[in-house]
Order: C-alpha cells, then sequence, then structure tokens
C-alpha cells in the first residue's frame, strides 16, 4: 500500500528547498549519489529561493511558518559563508 503523503504546507516547502541547500553545501549527503559535495551556486539558488518565498509570503505566515524560515534562512547563509571562506 503506498505511503499516505501530508497535505502540501510552507513547512513542507520551506524544509525542500532548505534539503537541497544542504546538499549542494556538502552537508548532508545526496541521497541519489550517497556522497556530499559542493555546489556552492546551487546552494545560493536554494537560499535565494526561501528568501524569495520569505518575501512573498510576509505577513501571512503563522508564527511557526515564521520562526522556520527565518532560522532555516539563517542557518544556512551562515554555512554557505563559513564553506565559501
Amino acid at each position: 500500500m503506498p505511503q499516505e503523503l501530508p497535505p502540501p504546507n510552507l513547512e513542507i516547502i520551506i524544509s525542500t528547498f532548505a534539503t537541497q541547500a544542504a546538499v549542494a553545501l556538502g552537508q548532508i549527503a545526496n541521497p541519489v549519489t550517497n556522497q556530499t559535495s559542493t555546489d556552492l551556486e546551487q546552494a545560493k539558488f536554494a537560499i535565494d529561493l526561501l528568501q524569495t518565498l520569505e518575501e512573498k509570503t510576509a505577513n501571512n505566515r503563522t508564527d511557526d511558518e515564521e520562526k522556520l524560515l527565518t532560522d532555516v534562512l539563517y542557518k544556512l547563509r551562515m554555512m554557505f559563508i563559513e564553506e565559501k571562506g
């Protein structure tokens, strides 16, 4: 029996882009290759997508969504700066 998917929501979208950025930053293994590698251009793109999401959903997020998005963006930006050196 197929696994039931959760209803689409902003937290899943945030998590999806955050995971893509973390893979591109070499923080977690690529689920396809099970290898880690760094692609700063791809990481920046995923972070920029989250920033765009933040801008476009301003004043339309729950407190939990706001905290999640703010925290994720901060952590990813710090990882990007550290990786970029």
